[in-house]
């Protein structure tokens, strides 16, 4: 059972290793949503994700011998970093299985932890699969990422540090993989406020709980397609299932295309970097209804390498129309393409890339094709800079984004 004495205890074990993570409130998102958005920076915990709390209140609740035969799990990342991390305190040996698809950032961090890391399967589930094969075969003590009521409690202090910094918090959105989150804090958050609504945001292409909750019972999805590493799961979890099932208010999805754009909204608006699976909750305020309400969302984690967070830059500003490529042809004689600069030049248009081919076609009156790679303010200066070029008699096509 989840209890007030459980939460209570965890709220006190966490604290040994948690860094505080005070709310903080989002003037940006609170305008766009006409809320008051505050968020909950777990992110900035030294795993770089809220899983050491209920890792190591896991961990702490283990019998000694239980610890002294070695631990092991299955994660994409984040619970990695928090086993590992609650292995080296309690000085025991750590195996972590992995997908194949983890990010590097992630794998070496949980090397640096002291833990071996093992990488195997395209997703979460296979890894766990092998895990538990591992964990029959040499004796290993298995810590599920979420299946886990006792990991769910020590996940759940964060409801907890919510009310206490926000006692009138009216919604917590929450981000679901295999649930474990969701269910501490849900739970937690109703024994606090029955009336509180808390939402759980999952994404699109990876909706497992979304989908359990409305058949009524676990449901393992045919395949997950999410850049949301964290939360890419087939299956919630079964012994928390009842608990999300019967604590969340409602559960809804994103589309990747939001999380990248989430992504540009927090280092451009609020300094901070967070992994596709913490931007959730954030992705998620534009599909409720939350005029004039308290909201906290929780960030998850922060554990992003360099070369995604590159392709997810790009990729929002193409989605936000600050970067585009059109196409124009020209007249393959002198001055042409000093004529097209002036006109972008005045239409404040910064050029990244030009492309000029003399070789498109064989006719010598647009014999040319010039393809601009341009940076812009956003839409409007975006069909602006189009506009003009038409009506100079140019007849521009946009095309892929080359970057």
């Amino acid at each position: 059972m989840l209890t007030l004495d459980k939460f209570e205890e965890a709220a006190k074990k966490v604290k040994e290793v948690t860094t505080p993570t005070p709310l903080v409130y989002s003037d940006y998102l609170s305008r766009q949503c006409g809320g008051r958005v505050y968020l909950k920076p777990e992110n900035m915990q030294l795993t770089g994700a809220y899983k050491v709390r209920g890792a190591y209140y896991k961990t702490c609740t283990l019998s000694e011998e239980e610890r002294d035969r070695g631990l092991i799990t299955a994660s994409a990342g984040n619970h990695a970093q928090g086993v590992a991390y609650a292995a080296s305190r309690f000085h025991c040996k750590a195996v972590i299985v992995m997908p194949t698809t983890t990010p590097l950032i992630k794998v070496n961090r949980t090397k640096n932890l002291g833990a071996e890391v093992i990488l195997r399967g395209d997703v979460y589930d296979e890894s766990c699969a092998y895990a538990l094969e591992l964990a029959e075969k040499h004796g290993y003590t298995f810590i599920h990422p979420f299946d886990d009521l006792t990991v769910a409690t020590g996940q759940g202090t964060i409801a907890m540090e919510i009310f206490q910094d926000l006692p009138l918090v009216e919604y917590i959105l929450v981000p679901i993989g295999g649930g474990g989150l969701a269910t501490g804090v849900s739970t937690l958050a109703k024994l606090l406020n029955p009336k509180i609504q808390v939402i759980g945001v999952e994404p699109a292409g990876a909706n497992c709980a979304q989908v359990s909750i409305r058949s009524g019972k676990v449901t393992t999805l045919p395949a997950v397609h999410t850049i949301a590493d964290g939360t890419a799961v087939k299956t919630p979890g079964e012994k928390i299932f009842p608990y999300l099932a019967k604590n969340l208010d409602d559960i809804i999805t994103v589309e990747d295309d939001e999380l990248i754009t989430a992504f540009l909204d927090m280092v451009e608006n609020h300094k901070m970097i967070v992994e596709n699976s913490g931007l959730l909750t954030v992705a998620a305020l534009r599909h409720l209804d939350v005029k004039g309400k308290r909201v906290a969302c929780i960030l998850s984690g922060g554990n992003m390498d360099v070369i995604t967070m590159s392709s997810v830059v790009q990729q929002g500003l193409i989605l936000r129309d600050r970067i585009f490529t059109i196409s124009v042809l020209l007249p393959d004689k002198p001055g042409e393409l000093s004529r097209v600069s002036g006109i972008l030049a005045e239409m404040n248009g910064n050029v990244i890339r030009l492309q000029h081919n003399q070789f498109i076609t064989t006719n010598r009156s647009d014999a040319v094709e010039l393809r601009i790679t341009l940076e812009a303010f956003g839409t409007e200066h975006k069909q602006q800079i189009i506009e003009r070029l038409t009506e100079k008699g140019y007849r521009p096509r946009e095309v892929q984004a080359a970057l």
